[in-house]
């Protein structure tokens, strides 16, 4: 049995993903995949890597997911999903690659500064 293990992470989110070959189930934190992620545009979003490489329901997913909130959570996951992908097989690689798939959203959410209200917002300037 083949069995595919990858991690993926977006903002403060990590996916630990496992993919076999199945029938297309996907398990997130022990629930289906529609009843954790409610919003349209993040199961589409989710489903992104399969669709491209023209195999949506020939792998199961079983996935656990911690941190950030669920847009993060999301992105973690698809790229959790990609990277198990490209493990399989080189064209999917070339493929996924190619789509963008592959590269690890590096952004994070900037720190606040002290005397600030926030990352860049700055208290209102009185000048007397």
């Amino acid at each position: 049995m083949d069995l595919y293990i990858t991690i993926g992470r977006r903002k403060e989110s990590v996916a630990r993903v496992r993919l076999t070959p199945g029938t297309g189930k996907i398990k997130v934190n022990k629930r289906e995949l529609q009843d954790y992620f409610k919003r349209k545009t993040l199961l589409q979003l989710i489903m992104k890597p399969f669709e491209h490489i023209e195999q949506n329901d020939k792998y199961d997913v079983v996935a656990n997911l911690h941190g950030g909130g669920l847009s993060g959570q999301a992105g973690a996951l698809q790229l959790g999903i990609a990277r198990a992908l490209s493990k399989i097989d080189t064209d999917f690689h070339v493929q996924l690659r190619k789509g963008d798939f592959l590269t690890r959203d590096s952004r994070m959410v900037e720190r606040k500064k002290y005397g600030q209200k926030g990352a860049r917002k700055r208290f209102q300037f009185s000048k007397r």
